[in-house]
């Protein structure tokens, strides 16, 4: 797994010339550090008195978000692994009418293979939005700026996701198919943007009294 390795390798790796890992690998991290933000979160609010009240509402947040950022330290690994059919795909020969039909239909499965993980990336990064709001209201007050920077990561990880679904529908055939990732994404970029505004304006407002 990608992020098993040191930070500094998975930044050194994301600076080569090498394909992968590339920007959907890169959203999938930042939604992971988002989740991690959260969970740090809980952590420092949970067994604290002052928040006995609302302890088990943070303890339910603190488990979602550990699931989702095991679920985005996958999607590290699926973004690279879609990326070599597509990239197979792209060099197959076309110089005859068969092997330009061939290609077509292989570059078409590959394409949309290749969305599906950095729309996967997206839905799962939008699941953390209601855990950080709960942490924004209910979170311990000294990490309430964490609670900001988590929303902002994990808005970023849901639009720079959404680049890598659009990069790839804009060459499927299947214009229908391509059209509905395509509303999909923005329909989750739209949500996602609402949420952490709300989000973001909370805590900016609170942290600046």
């Amino acid at each position: 797994m990608m992020l098993e390795q040191k930070t500094t390798d998975f930044i050194e790796a994301l600076s080569s010339k090498e394909s992968v890992p590339g920007g959907g690998g890169a959203s999938a991290a930042v939604g992971a550090f988002a989740s991690a933000l959260g969970m740090m979160v809980s952590n420092l609010t949970i067994g604290k008195k002052k928040y006995a009240a609302c302890e088990e509402e943070v303890r339910e947040a603190r488990e979602g978000l550990l699931k989702i950022r095991e679920e985005l330290e996958g999607l590290v690994d699926a973004d690279a692994e879609a990326f070599e059919p597509l990239s197979k795909a792209y060099s197959l020969p076309n110089k005859t009418p068969e092997e330009q039909k061939e290609k077509d239909q292989v570059l078409e499965a590959a394409l949309y293979e290749a969305s599906v993980v950095p729309e996967k990336i997206m839905e799962t990064t939008l699941r953390a939005m209601p855990y950080l709001k709960v942490l924004s209201e209910k979170g311990s007050t000294l990490a309430r700026s964490d609670v900001g920077v988590a929303v902002l990561f994990a808005q970023a990880a849901i639009e720079g996701a959404s680049l890598n679904v659009f990069i790839n529908t804009k060459m499927m055939k299947d214009r229908s198919r391509a059209e509905e990732m395509n509303a999909h994404a923005e329909d989750m970029i739209r949500q996602g943007n609402e949420e952490k505004e709300e989000i973001y304006t909370d805590v900016l407002n609170k942290i600046k009294g």
